[in-house]
């Protein structure tokens, strides 16, 4: 049993220094997705207190937030695996694109959340600026 130990640890150990250059971008991603996730989260009691009706925390979203965080730290690694172990030699830094791509899409959800928390017009503008230029860059390619 401590020899299954030992190869267990060396596999973990192993993977921890595979991915260890790429923590800072896990760590980024994840720390947008739980921010969209609580700023959510106030953004729907609060709708729900201006309403009159009763709010409750619903598990299901919350599971399918971190469904959606594995599921972003997976789609990083397999990235940056095709970036360095499989096409080394084209410096594409899919993994960094795909992080920024995460990053921008829970920055646009934190806008909107941030909107209908604070009814502020400054976060409502900056929800259709930024809108407006994902847009424009999505239909420029």
């Amino acid at each position: 049993m401590e020899m299954l130990f030992k190869y267990i640890s060396a596999v973990i150990a192993s993977l921890c220094g595979l991915l260890c250059p790429i923590a800072p971008l896990i760590c980024s991603a994840l720390l947008f997705v739980a921010i969209d996730f609580i700023t959510g989260i106030l953004a729907s009691r609060i709708a729900a207190r201006r309403e009159g009706r009763m709010w409750w925390f619903e598990s299901r979203k919350a599971w399918r937030t971190v469904a959606k965080a594995g599921f972003v730290a997976t789609a990083i690694v397999m990235m940056w695996v095709i970036d360095h172990e499989l096409l080394d030699f084209m410096h594409l830094n899919l993994a960094k694109l795909f992080t920024g791509f995460v990053c921008g899409v829970e920055l646009w959800s934190f806008l909107e959340n941030a909107a209908a928390i604070s009814d502020s017009p400054l976060f409502e503008m900056l929800g259709r600026w930024v809108k407006r230029h994902v847009g424009e860059e999505v239909s420029d390619e």
